[in-house]
């Protein structure tokens, strides 16, 4: 069973119509303008066959932690997790939730102008009017007090979360939330994972926004910790009511 989405609420969507779409580890939770479960199931595996079907052939891309240069044949998502990867530094399968996110939400974009796909956190958002994102911390005083203020003309975007204290994901650092802004979702995943193993405590932030500064594509950066709060980029932060 997928473990409780339990910030899936904290986008200001209730114009939207919500469905959730399962398949194996991936646990889709998607708005779209109609109900398009059955499109959405379709282009999951069809992204999540590509990317098995090249993971039997090259078990190195599941397992490494380095960057991975991917043959000019591959898949369109693995070459994308690629990509990510050597911009990065990480190991490509830290792209993997942002990167199917993505995948799916831009083929849902045919069906529906406004598409939203949070894949364990890690969302595509493509919308026509304004949305509030909120930002989830943990135990950190900022959880439910503030939130991303995102504007239509900033979409298509990925907004991706890397934490050391939620979750199941892999980091290496303590951050509460690395929440990473960018045109690409996979980018924005790979960049909060390999950001967020950077901070190991509320010093390590100004290392962090260094490092962001110096990734390419990156739109904006919040790193979290306890009751610190660090800001870089074109991003707008406003409180939650």
């Amino acid at each position: 069973m997928p473990e409780p989405r339990f910030y899936r609420q904290w986008i200001d969507d209730s114009d939207l119509v919500s469905f959730e779409v399962t398949v194996k580890q991936t646990n889709l939770y998607i708005r779209c303008q109609r109900n398009l479960k059955n499109k959405a199931l379709d282009s999951v595996l069809k992204h999540r066959g590509s990317l098995e079907t090249y993971i039997e052939h090259h078990p190195l891309f599941l397992t490494t932690l380095e960057a991975y240069k991917a043959e000019a044949g591959a898949p369109g998502i693995v070459k994308e997790m690629a990509r990510v990867s050597q911009l990065t530094g990480v190991g490509p399968m830290a792209a993997v939730a942002g990167a199917i996110a993505e995948a799916v939400g831009r083929d849902l974009l045919a069906y529906s102008p406004e598409v939203i796909v949070e894949n364990g956190g890690d969302i595509f958002l493509k919308t026509s009017k304004k949305r509030l994102v909120g930002i989830y911390a943990g135990d950190s005083p900022f959880t439910k007090r503030i939130a991303l203020e995102i504007a239509a003309k900033e979409t298509p975007l990925g907004i991706c979360t890397s934490s050391g204290t939620v979750g199941h994901s892999l980091s290496l650092g303590s951050a509460d939330a690395v929440v990473v802004l960018s045109s690409s979702a996979a980018l924005a995943d790979a960049a909060a994972t390999a950001l967020g193993n950077i901070v190991r405590s509320a010093r390590d932030i100004p290392e962090a926004i260094e490092k962001a500064q110096n990734i390419q594509d990156l739109r904006g950066v919040v790193i979290i910790v306890g009751s610190q709060m660090g800001v870089w980029g074109k991003l707008k932060i406003v409180p939650l009511a």
